[in-house]
């Protein structure tokens, strides 16, 4: 451990790259964020702030906006040369204030370990809701509603900008998706379809394959759709296109606040996994 070790603060540049992956992929004190984009693709997004001491690289920490209003800690790391709590009190420090100056931008985080969750809870953030783990196994599917008149088809590229409209209008400010996100999701789907109604979408989906089967990453359905069978016929196409493929098991994370969505997933025979992850919020005003 360095008895005494005065940091400088600056945002993160190309000529950091390596560094920061040695930090990511060779440190133990390590949050990153379940992200499309790896933590590297981030540098050139303000705030992204470094902590050194002469050359060395010892601490990072990233929280870019994205979408406007809404900045995820994507990435803190630490060196195992410095105290936690010293750095991230100096890099978070340094990132509010760059953030400071926008309007009702919401902080959050996702913490996936205990040390990190403690650094949260001493600079003030509160948790908000717990997300949850679901798990399809296989479970046989109650038929779809028949009257329901939509066209089921994959996703394409020129869908996107409908698609972005749709999932704001479909989620609270937090759980928004940027376009620039959405194109990255859609490029990593295993399936992505959407459901139109008289030439208009009106719901969508994102799944990924992973090595049990696939992982449902995104589910909206238009407010003016809600209550009528769509969201269900979506996750029901889904599942039987993943079945087919031989894949058995679906997962789906959801928020444990989120009734409507949890009462779609047990429809379809998901079931929690125990697995919880607590997500806390700053809010700057």
């Amino acid at each position: 451990m360095v008895a005494q070790i005065n940091l400088s603060i600056h945002t993160a540049r190309e000529e950091d790259r390596q560094k920061l992956a040695n930090l990511i992929h060779f440190e133990a004190l390590v949050h990153r964020h379940l992200d499309w984009k790896p933590p590297l693709d981030w540098i050139g997004h303000e705030p992204y702030l470094v902590a050194a001491q002469d050359r060395d690289l010892l601490a990072a920490l990233a929280c870019p906006e994205d979408p406007a209003g809404v900045a995820w800690i994507r990435l803190f790391a630490v060196s195992s040369e410095i105290n936690a709590e010293k750095a991230w009190s100096a890099l978070w420090s340094a990132a509010r204030s760059r953030l400071s100056d926008r309007d009702d931008v919401v902080v959050a985080a996702i913490p996936l370990q205990d040390w990190f969750t403690r650094l949260l809870q001493a600079s003030g953030f509160v948790q908000t809701t717990d997300v949850m783990i679901l798990l399809w196994r296989g479970t046989e599917l109650p038929a779809c509603e028949e009257k329901l008149q939509i066209t089921l088809r994959p996703m394409n590229i020129d869908d996107l900008e409908h698609v972005e409209q749709l999932d704001t209008k479909a989620f609270g400010k937090l759980w928004r998706n940027s376009h620039n996100s959405l194109e990255l999701a859609y490029r990593q789907a295993a399936i992505a379809t959407v459901a139109e109604k008289e030439q208009r979408i009106i719901a969508y989906q994102i799944s990924t394959a992973n090595h049990l089967g696939g992982h449902l990453a995104r589910l909206a359905v238009h407010p003016d759709s809600h209550g009528q069978g769509v969201g269900y016929a979506v996750l029901h196409d889904m599942l039987k296109q993943f079945e087919r493929r031989g894949a058995k098991h679906i997962s789906v994370n959801t928020q444990s606040d989120n009734i409507a969505s949890l009462a779609l997933y047990k429809k379809a025979g998901f079931e929690s996994t125990g697995e919880t992850y607590p997500v806390y919020q700053y809010t700057l005003s």
